[in-house]
């Protein structure tokens, strides 16, 4: 499997997208989620929580998924584990960031994709996945724009290309202030 490499410069932000190269074949591939996984210097743990993270999503989610794995300028070999993973695991594509925010990890990695519903998720091999079904199905009704539970948060992906330009912190805050953003613009938030 071939790789497509594409630099991309947003504002502060400077992320390198490398996604499988589509079939030959015309593909109308779009997944209904996306899962940004923003990692920094975590090649030990990395492959480990993809691989049971997709394992889940391949047998146990009734939507298509994708994992994003956002690379926060890491050091080590997450670089290059994540983009072992990218070219053999189906529905998993790399960003490298220049930087460590989570909060630019997450916005390059939303901003990015073209699913229905976006979300993040730790890198961490032992991570509960068995709640994703009921976060992600208030989203996938229309009953609420955002959801969150436990380590995970999730919103439209229509949502997410709203607020994100709005969102001025890109660190750790980002994520609290999508939230207060979204709460002032009068959108649905379920607590799964």
């Amino acid at each position: 499997m071939s790789l497509n490499t594409r630099a991309t410069e947003t504002e502060d932000v400077h992320f390198r997208v490398i996604a499988p190269l589509p079939t030959p074949v015309p593909n109308l591939y779009r997944p209904a989620l996306d899962i940004v996984v923003p990692v920094h210097n975590q090649e030990q743990e990395l492959a480990r929580a993809v691989r049971r993270l997709r394992s889940f999503l391949r047998h146990a989610f009734p939507f298509s998924a994708r994992i994003t794995i956002a690379d926060c300028a890491s050091i080590d070999s997450t670089r290059e584990v994540a983009m072992a993973l990218a070219a053999e695991l189906g529905s998993v594509r790399l960003i490298h960031l220049n930087g460590e925010a989570r909060g630019r990890a997450l916005a390059a990695g939303w901003m990015t994709s073209d699913a229905r519903v976006v979300a993040s998720a730790d890198a961490a091999p032992d991570i509960d996945v068995s709640g994703l079904p009921q976060l992600i199905a208030p989203l996938m009704s229309g009953h609420s724009e955002i959801s969150i539970g436990g380590r995970f948060k999730a919103l439209r992906g229509d949502v997410a290309r709203r607020l994100i330009p709005t969102v001025l912190n890109r660190t750790w805050l980002f994520e609290i202030e999508l939230l207060l953003r979204a709460r002032r613009a009068g959108m649905r938030i379920h607590a799964a």
